[in-house]
């Protein structure tokens, strides 16, 4: 049973620990690899525009690092 609740703790500690990272730094949990981008594709598709939504996306994530960037604090 003490085994049990040692792991337990443990678990508990690095959830604890995860959410402290996340509260502090505001980066997400990520994979090691990077994903499609790590092999060096940028999109899913092979379209040779991006469609709409992700062209809103986009502009939407620019507006925010541009508000980021002026930011005050």
């Amino acid at each position: 049973m003490v085994i049990y609740l040692t792991t337990f703790a443990v678990f508990l500690l690095v959830i604890a620990a995860m959410a402290v990272g996340y509260i502090f730094q505001r980066k997400t949990v990520s994979g090691s690899c990077g994903g499609l981008d790590g092999i060096g594709i940028v999109k899913e598709c092979d379209c040779p525009e991006p469609c709409d939504a992700r062209l809103k996306r986009e502009a939407r994530a620019a507006r925010q690092e541009e508000w980021k960037k002026n930011q005050i604090l």
